[in-house]
């Protein structure tokens, strides 16, 4: 199937892109299409603040022959991280929030976490309980430094409690998910690891906390219907579900990727998730991404300070963190120095030239959901885009793809 093409708003060479070069990402994606490799992806890319390319390829839906639309709505997964750390630096712009505060000043029933620490081996292991050596802190919460974890990513004790107390219920709301995970163990010392987890989860208790409001309300008031990402929300209206893109069905298992757990538009969730739950277009998404090219500002509307927005993006890992064992899995979103990369709040950023395999700059930030999606910023080149996809066990490999085949195409 052909792709479908926007109007282009910019011409490539106006922002110092090759039209013909720009017709490798064209040609790539209607490949993987017609070989089956993947059912369908929208791409937006822009510089300078201006769309230069914008294409939707293949199916929204392959086995229906539903082909895919630019105004297609995608599960971001964890691409709501990014938004959800916005929603609370807004909050700290306006002196109700404080980034070095203990989580129990806003959530009490984190005074009496504990840290487990395993002793033992296989199935004989035991957890030993200790006491932090220092509180959770909000910046915690946003740099996944916090000693949460995900029960799914793992074996460890803490992980099985995890799994145990259903965590990710999507029946629960958010004052009941921070309860549970309160009364569970730490997977490790606040401070010492990083390890990707519900922090940003409970980061959105906080914002609801802190605000009076539930957090879809908050984000739609005051950051989605600001910036008129008009379609991008927790929740599918009815008339709406037709745009939902699907994965397809793995010809090697027969089977269709489920990504019900994020969003299943028969039995919606209870659950609004900071960590997942955000339904999006790539044209929305990317107005957020230009909203913090732009430091904070987008077609004269303010959410945040430039300063605010410096501080999201720098490095906040300090020299000596520990990793969980399964970060690399991260591919090249890893924050490691292996990878040339740190972590800021919310977002990787990358630290130094070399060591990532993918092309970028130093000072480009970026972040991805399990799903398939992906955005980064490159204030060095003036560079935002955005991928929506829905090919879960793919989703490393068309990261790095994306960048290879934007960056190339520079003049």
């Amino acid at each position: 199937m052909r792709s479908i093409a926007a109007a282009e708003t910019v011409a490539p060479k106006d922002v110092g892109f090759s039209a013909k070069r720009l017709g490798r990402l064209t040609d790539a994606f209607e490949r993987d299409v017609a070989a089956g490799t993947i059912p369908g992806a929208v791409v937006h890319v822009a510089r300078r603040g201006r769309t230069v390319y914008l294409r939707a390829f293949g199916y929204r839906d392959r086995e229906a022959e539903a082909p895919m639309a630019l105004d297609a709505i995608f599960r971001a997964a964890s691409m709501t991280k990014p938004v959800v750390v916005v929603a609370a630096l807004m909050l700290a712009e306006e002196g109700r929030l404080q980034l070095y505060h203990d989580l129990a000043q806003y959530l009490p029933e984190f005074a009496g976490v504990q840290v487990g620490i395993e002793r033992g081996a296989g199935e004989t292991r035991e957890l030993d309980l200790v006491a932090p050596a220092r509180p959770i802190t909000v910046q915690d919460l946003m740099r996944h430094t916090s000693g949460l974890t995900y029960g799914a990513f793992g074996d460890s004790l803490v992980q099985r409690a995890y799994r145990a107390a259903n965590v990710t219920d999507p029946r629960q709301n958010n004052a009941e998910m921070s309860a549970k995970l309160a009364a569970l163990p730490l997977a490790s010392q606040p401070g010492s690891t990083w390890e990707y987890s519900m922090s940003i989860d409970v980061l959105g208790r906080v914002v609801e906390v802190v605000s009076g409001l539930d957090l879809d309300r908050f984000i739609a008031e005051r950051i989605t219907g600001p910036l008129a990402m008009h379609d991008t929300a927790f929740r599918l209206p009815d008339a709406d579900v037709a745009r939902l893109a699907q994965p397809q069905i793995d010809p090697a298992t027969g089977q269709r990727a489920d990504l019900r757990y994020l969003y299943d538009p028969e039995r919606p969730p209870r659950w609004i998730t900071g960590g997942g739950g955000l339904l999006t277009t790539a044209t929305d998404y990317a107005r957020f991404a230009q909203l913090l090219a732009g430091g904070g500002v987008l077609e004269g509307t303010r959410l945040l300070g430039r300063s605010s927005v410096a501080l999201m993006t720098a490095d906040h890992l300090s020299p000596g963190i520990g990793y969980a064992s399964w970060t690399p899995l991260l591919g090249i979103n890893a924050p490691t120095p292996a990878m040339g990369q740190g972590f800021g709040l919310g977002v990787a950023v990358r630290t130094a030239p070399g060591r990532n395999p993918a092309p970028g700059s130093v000072g480009d930030w970026c972040w991805s959901g399990i799903s398939g999606t992906y955005f980064w910023v490159d204030p060095a080149e003036a560079l935002v885009a955005v991928l929506m996809l829905q090919a879960p066990l793919l989703r490393v490999h068309y990261r790095s793809l994306m960048r290879n085949l934007v960056y190339q195409a520079l003049r």
